[in-house]
Order: C-alpha cells, then sequence, then structure tokens
C-alpha cells in the first residue's frame, strides 16, 4: 500500500470518487473554508464523507454525464473512508476547469485511488486515522436506486477504488 499523506480533506461522494479516479481537478470552497481550514498546497489524503443526499448524487452525476464522465451507481460509492491522495498545487479564485464552481479551488493534481481505510472526516484540513468503519449499508433511497445489483453485486464492488478504475469506466480525460 501507497504511503498516505497525514493530512486529510473530506469530500461528499460521488465528488471523492471523481477526485481520486482523476477525473476532477479542482476541489471546490467557500472562502470562508479556505481561511478558516488552514488550506494551503500539500499533499493531503482525500476522505469520503458519510453524507450523501439523493439530490447531491443526481446533480453531481448529471454534470459529471455532461462531461462524458459515468459515475458509479450511488449504492456502490465508499462513504466514511480515505479512498486516495491528490495533491493540491494551489488555491485559486477563477479557473477555467469545468470543474471550478468557486469561489474558491483547491487545484488538484497527482490523484490516486487506494483500497478504503475506515476513517472519521472533519472539516478544513485534519489529521486522520484508521478508526471506524467505512458506511457500507446503502440509505433508503440507494436501495430503491433503479436496477439496483443484488446484495452480492454491491459488495463486490465495493472496493471499486483500485488502480485503473477509471480506466474501466470509460475515462474520457480530466
Amino acid at each position: 500500500m501507497m504511503d498516505l499523506p497525514e493530512i486529510a480533506i473530506s469530500v461528499r461522494q460521488p465528488w471523492a470518487w471523481a477526485i481520486v479516479a482523476g477525473f476532477k481537478n479542482i476541489e471546490n470552497r467557500s472562502t470562508f473554508a479556505v481561511t478558516k481550514g488552514g488550506f494551503e498546497p500539500r499533499r493531503v489524503a482525500i476522505h469520503a464523507s458519510k453524507g450523501m443526499t439523493r439530490e447531491e448524487y443526481e446533480d453531481a452525476r448529471d454534470f459529471m454525464a455532461s462531461l462524458g464522465v459515468r459515475c458509479p451507481r450511488p449504492d456502490c460509492l465508499v462513504r466514511g473512508a480515505i479512498v486516495g491522495a491528490a495533491t493540491v498545487t494551489a488555491i485559486v479564485k477563477a479557473h477555467e476547469s469545468p470543474w471550478f464552481f468557486g469561489p474558491r479551488g483547491l487545484v488538484l493534481a497527482d490523484q490516486v485511488e487506494v483500497p478504503a481505510i475506515p476513517a472519521i472526516g472533519a472539516l478544513g484540513y485534519f489529521k486522520w486515522s484508521p478508526s471506524g468503519a467505512p458506511e457500507l449499508e446503502p440509505l433508503p433511497w440507494m436501495k430503491a436506486w433503479p436496477n439496483r445489483p443484488g446484495r452480492r453485486e454491491a459488495a463486490a464492488a465495493l472496493p471499486l477504488l483500485d488502480p485503473g478504475y477509471g480506466n474501466r469506466l470509460g475515462r474520457t480525460g480530466s
């Protein structure tokens, strides 16, 4: 396993997946979050937070589809775990990336996926350690998702975050 940074940033799914799969090159934050969260350029672990609403998922999925990125099903996204790492190279107020929504953006590079490591998230940059368990049980709305695979297929899909996953999804670029 790769040596992960001890500092992490928590990102809601499916955005965390898009980062570690190598598609999303900007993580958007509020001005307040950037100034109070201690953000600065550095290598960070990417933590997939436990929270994800149906509306958030659908908005992100639709946005990704507009870029030619196929988002995994909501019941197959790991939550409550470190799922990869990236280097924050700059903090910007504007960027030409289609992933930039502002008002501030953490410019990301060298994104990598790792097998999920259960961890508890926090706001801003935070020191993480393995703890707890990833959120494996789909939320009620995820259970009702159309064409949901059976539990066996969903369980097999959970270790999605392995090298090359983005390529298997038909990745079209960053």
